[in-house]
């Protein structure tokens, strides 16, 4: 009678468990992404996915929803992405996949709507982070020792440990640095080093360079940040001069006017938007700069110039018009610095589940010069005119 009575129990209490006693289970801050597939009718919604996204320091989960060939993404609250995949769920799919730093789920939805639910806890939140390939990773700047830009900025804890939801951000800096790593023979012992970051925003990268060049490497480094808006500014030049770092400063102003420097041994320009990245490699070529780094962002100048009868079936597609554009722009950008004495790469910054923006033009001057005339024959078959090459020309007559 005991056994009877317990059995019951239990499926009664199956019975209670919900998909919202599932989501409210594994959406939290340790969520790595939740992807919604299979639906019912073979029509659209293709295919949703749910990441954490930090902004303004808020934690939101974005969905991305897939519409044929684009993709809608909408920022929720916590109690608002539950309410919105339970009804995704009850009208289009019949598969839920959650992974997580601590746990990793599943729901399956059978033809006549009954939900299936798994859960499966790690031994330990390591685990989950060798899944994503961070574990076996030897990173520059090291797990558990604590790092005081890291901490201000909410990398890092007081203890060392880095923030769950921040891994991508502490995974960004220390590729950053692997870059900058590569380059160490090209930068002067001798001297002191300038090093100018246009566009540097928060300048999570710009303190890891005066970190890693100035305390790890020993360097005589003046780094210099330059962005337009004054309160991330004033905010910046209080914490280097609260870590005592006398040698990097930051300043409100426009990249095309800056003329605070007359030369420069290496200059990084992160996610400055559109024609703003050719006003900073300009700035770059002319300072006779020994290295750039460029991660550029939001490529519009040749998408609205881009124009091919032969590829015009493709261009129909605007978002493949816009990607082939973007792409186009910045192998345009890294030959037109070989032109003017470099040697470029274009390299993968991060992994492109993380940011679309993932690639990084890498120059070093050797002051050996290509043509690549099949270059301008490329540009005038496609009917664009790209700013930097505009720049570079003006500056060649103007010697």
């Amino acid at each position: 009678m005991y056994n009877l009575l317990k059995k019951l129990y239990n499926r009664n209490m199956m019975n209670e468990y919900t998909l919202r006693n599932f989501l409210e289970e594994h959406i939290n801050e340790n969520l790595l992404q939740m992807i919604l597939s299979g639906n019912k009718s073979g029509g659209e919604p293709s295919r949703v996915k749910i990441r954490p996204v930090l902004l303004k320091d808020r934690l939101l989960y974005q969905a991305s929803q897939t519409m044929g060939a684009k993709v809608l993404h909408t920022n929720y609250e916590r109690g608002q992405v539950i309410t919105y995949i339970e009804d995704m769920m009850q009208k289009y799919f019949r598969q839920l996949q959650s992974q997580g730093m601590d746990m990793d789920g599943s729901v399956l939805v059978s033809k006549r709507g009954k939900m299936t639910f798994k859960s499966r806890k790690h031994s330990i939140l390591e685990q989950a982070r060798e899944l994503s390939h961070n574990r076996t990773k030897k990173y520059i700047l090291k797990e558990g020792t604590p790092v005081p830009f890291l901490i201000d900025l909410g990398v890092m804890t007081k203890e060392g440990r880095i923030v769950s939801r921040r891994y991508d951000k502490f995974r960004q800096i220390n590729r950053f640095l692997e870059f900058i790593e590569d380059i160490l023979p090209k930068l002067p012992r001798d001297r002191e080093v300038t090093i100018l970051d246009f566009g540097c925003g928060k300048s999570y990268l710009t303190f890891a360079m005066y970190y890693y060049l100035k305390l790890l490497k020993g360097y005589d480094v003046n780094i210099i940040g330059l962005d337009l808006k004054t309160d991330v500014i004033e905010r910046c030049n209080a914490l280097a001069r609260s870590y005592g770092y006398e040698k990097l400063r930051f300043y409100q102003g426009d990249i095309a006017q800056y003329e605070g420097v007359r030369e420069v041994d290496m200059v990084v320009t992160l996610h400055a938007c559109d024609t703003a990245t050719d006003y900073a490699l300009n700035k770059a070529v002319r300072w006779g700069a020994q290295v750039i780094l460029s991660v550029p962002c939001c490529q519009h100048e040749v998408n609205a110039q881009i124009s091919s009868d032969l590829l015009s079936p493709v261009f129909s597609y605007g978002i493949l018009q816009e990607r082939m554009a973007a792409l186009i722009t910045d192998g345009i950008r890294a030959k037109l610095l070989e032109r003017h004495g470099y040697e470029t790469q274009i390299l993968e910054f991060i992994d492109m589940e993380h940011t679309p923006k993932n690639l990084l033009i890498r120059a070093v001057r050797t002051e050996k010069r290509t043509e690549n005339p099949e270059l301008d024959r490329m540009m005038e078959e496609l009917h664009i005119k790209p700013s930097l090459k505009r720049l570079l020309e003006e500056e060649s007559d103007a010697v």
